[in-house]
């Protein structure tokens, strides 16, 4: 496996405002005009957007959440853990990875509205994936979570939500 640096630098990725490094790669000319969209939505969105993304061991996804619902397209590296807390207040954990024997899937869907956060399984490592947005990706449309808000929420998660949140 290369080194991390080697595709920080290949694939021009900046830090990301969850951890981890991206780039967009893809933005569709096509708009979807505010008046044929979802209520939850202010402004025009694209079609459709996709990055790259990377996680190095011992940085975390940090629990966010999105408008839209987003599919994580696993590339190489280590495998890596989705935690994903849903509408319902179900916590759920899915591996992206490349080997389905291990039950690694290599593509996960996360529904629009979903908290969820991700961890590289593998020490000394990293995760290099893609994600697509549709509608595609507005940064209007991105929700860090605080850490008070979601321990109050799910109190049940409390472990959980202080392992995986900035603040």
């Amino acid at each position: 496996m290369k080194p991390i640096e080697y595709w920080i630098k290949k694939l021009n990725l900046l830090k990301h405002p969850e951890g981890g490094y991206y780039r967009e790669i893809y933005r569709s000319n096509e708009v979807i005009d505010t008046s044929g969209l979802p209520n939850r939505y202010f402004g025009n969105r694209a079609f459709s957007t996709s990055i790259y993304y990377l996680l190095k061991s011992g940085d975390l996804s940090a629990f966010h959440r999105l408008k839209s619902d987003e599919i994580w397209h696993f590339y190489l590296g280590s495998p890596l853990l989705l935690l994903m807390i849903d509408d319902e207040g179900q916590l759920s954990g899915q591996i992206l990875g490349n080997d389905p024997e291990q039950d690694e899937q290599l593509q996960i869907v996360i529904g629009k509205g979903c908290w969820f956060a991700a961890s590289v399984l593998l020490p000394d490592s990293y995760s290099l994936m893609g994600c697509s947005v549709s509608p595609g990706f507005d940064f209007n449309d991105f929700e860090l979570a605080k850490r008070d808000k979601l321990l109050k929420e799910f109190p049940q998660y409390h472990e959980i939500i202080v392992n995986y949140t900035i603040s």
